[in-house]
């Protein structure tokens, strides 16, 4: 028997564990997976230094058998755990539901304070790119939140593999999204 592993499901902004597709997908995969879902600290007004911090704590030592799947905010606190990672490191995969580099929609000042310093604050996608090589991103055509050009950043910038999908929203339990096959399929193919 090898080591089991491991799936870090981490959700978005003013999201929970219980939230949207979470436990549908580790249901699916906890016949073969330890899967986590952690509370992200302070969901309402997260901070990059303390979700990032959190998620350091909680994973401890990566592997190839250590995957993350992130939706909205959460994906953003993937990718700047991993450029934060030691060069040697290296993860089994990425699943980035409704990800984001840019946030052109927000409504509220307190909602653009809160995005700031996600938005500004620069990523490394070369060293990202380096330790997770296979990197999976998620997004609907009629997404409230997240506009399709970040499909194209993610292309782009991490070379990630894009799904688009049709009339999903920002896949939260009130766009009707409560289970995301694709999600599962695409962590299915990153271990295959």
């Amino acid at each position: 028997m090898g080591k089991m592993k491991r799936v870090f499901i981490i959700h978005g902004w003013d999201g929970f564990p219980g939230n949207h597709w979470f436990l549908w997908l580790k249901k699916k995969l906890e016949s073969d997976f330890k899967v986590v879902i952690p509370a992200m600290p302070d969901s309402e007004t997260p901070k990059i230094d303390v979700w990032v911090h959190f998620l350091e704590k909680l994973v401890g030592k990566v592997d190839k058998d250590t995957f993350f799947v992130g939706h909205s905010i959460g994906c953003q606190t993937i990718m700047r755990y991993l450029e934060r990672l030691d060069n040697k490191d290296e993860v089994g995969g990425v699943v980035f539901v409704a990800g984001f580099f840019d946030l052109p929609f927000l409504r509220t000042k307190e909602e653009k304070k809160i995005a700031k310093p996600w938005l500004e604050t620069p990523i490394d996608t070369i060293k990202i790119k380096n330790i997770a090589k296979k990197m999976i991103a998620i997004f609907s055509d009629n997404d409230p939140d997240v506009s399709l050009d970040d499909a194209k950043s993610f292309r782009k910038r991490l070379n990630a593999k894009i799904i688009i999908e049709k009339g999903k929203g920002h896949f939260t339990l009130n766009d009707g999204v409560d289970k995301l096959p694709s999600a599962l399929e695409a962590l299915k193919e990153m271990m295959s």
